[in-house]
């Protein structure tokens, strides 16, 4: 079995071809160009179906809230203009003629942590990924848990600040608007007056400069304080951190130096563990579910 795998995210589509044992065979990735909107970004993704032969299988990763049934966005934030109600499984069913599953990014990337990654000995776990906004995905024995709805795990949109800073969604005082990667980026710039910030400058600077640390070290704890409230939600064994920023070490540390001061103590006994399967999760989370339709 081949599986066309492709993971839509807002800066980069990531693309592989994966076989039945869930090794990838074939591996690249183009820009998303997700601001000239969904129907540009629904041809582009037939442009790159196109360039395969001998696909048995066809998964698609991507950024909103998936029907993930009928295989369609029930909700896209602007961060990509026009993929609010984009019927991508019936689409591209009717142009290729192949079997398409359809997921939200992060219910894939945590299935691909669940069979492949940090997981693999724990199927029920909370999976969180930080990056330009704050996504969720919650593991239960293995199979994602939807709620009554289909759209469980907005974690990035519990309110952390009541009346605070407005958030992508439309609320005040959103996690993602406090402890996304994002948030970060635009507290540094702002602390330090900088203009070109990403998060590789600021961990480069975290030793050489204490006002960039202390940032950090508070932003380290919007993110705690997000994680003790899902820890007293749901008390999960583990949950999983995700998002490329989540590659600092120093981040992770933090954490579990911290956390346990805010948490109840029949509560503690938890593991955080950083992704492990990192860029691969989502096309390998897909091409699971694609391989299980």
């Amino acid at each position: 079995m081949r599986i066309l795998a492709l993971d839509i995210g807002g800066t980069a589509i990531k693309i592989g071809i994966i076989n039945e044992k869930g090794e990838i065979i074939d591996k690249s990735e183009v820009p998303t160009m997700a601001q000239e909107g969904g129907q540009a970004l629904i041809n582009r993704v037939f442009n790159i179906i196109s360039q395969y032969e001998n696909i048995d299988r066809i998964g698609i990763s991507t950024a909103g809230q998936v029907d993930h049934v009928k295989g369609k966005i029930i909700f896209a934030s602007d961060n990509i203009p026009g993929w609010t109600g984009m019927e991508i499984k019936k689409r591209i069913e009717e142009k290729f003629n192949i079997p398409t599953v359809v997921e939200n990014d992060v219910n894939a990337a945590a299935i691909g942590e669940a069979y492949y990654g940090a997981g693999l000995n724990n199927k029920s776990f909370l999976c969180i990924a930080y990056g330009t906004g704050i996504g969720g995905a919650i593991v239960e024995k293995g199979e994602i848990y939807r709620g009554g709805y289909g759209s469980a795990g907005e974690f990035g949109h519990i309110i952390t600040h009541a009346h605070g800073k407005v958030c992508t969604c439309g609320a005040n005082g959103c996690y993602e608007a406090y402890a996304s990667t994002t948030a970060l980026v635009e507290k540094v710039k702002k602390e330090l007056g900088l203009t070109e910030v990403d998060g590789r400058l600021i961990f480069d600077l975290i030793n050489e400069n204490e006002k960039v640390k202390n940032i950090v070290d508070q932003w380290i704890l919007e993110i705690i304080f997000g994680l003790v409230n899902l820890v007293h939600i749901f008390n999960p064994s583990l949950i999983v951190l995700g998002g490329g920023i989540m590659e600092q070490e120093y981040i992770v540390e933090y954490i579990k130096e911290n956390i346990c001061k805010f948490i109840m103590p029949n509560y503690r006994d938890i593991k955080f563990e950083r992704a492990k399967v990192g860029n691969n999760a989502g096309i390998l989370g897909i091409a699971h579910l694609a391989m299980r339709m």
